[in-house]
């Protein structure tokens, strides 16, 4: 089920609900069904396992170390 944003013109209202195709949305504070559909800021993309390890690399190179656990430092530093 999607999440949608909506505005609700009666009461001010803005709020998300989880909606199904066959379901007909209503505000939580008035029960209006007349409602605007919002549009919504998208989610940054996640950080991948590529991305980590750069960063991580990155890291050890300038001596920064605190974000590898002991075994992670020792294998490093050999």
């Amino acid at each position: 089920m999607p999440i949608y944003e909506y505005h609700c013109p009666a009461c001010d209202k803005h709020f998300e609900l989880l909606v199904r195709s066959s379901t007909v949305p209503a505000c939580p504070q008035c029960g209006s069904t007349v409602l605007d559909k919002c549009v919504s800021a998208p989610q940054p993309p996640g950080k991948s396992a590529g991305i980590i390890k750069r960063a991580r690399a990155r890291a050890a190179a300038e001596g920064h170390m605190s974000n590898y656990s002991q075994a992670e430092r020792s294998k490093l530093t050999s």
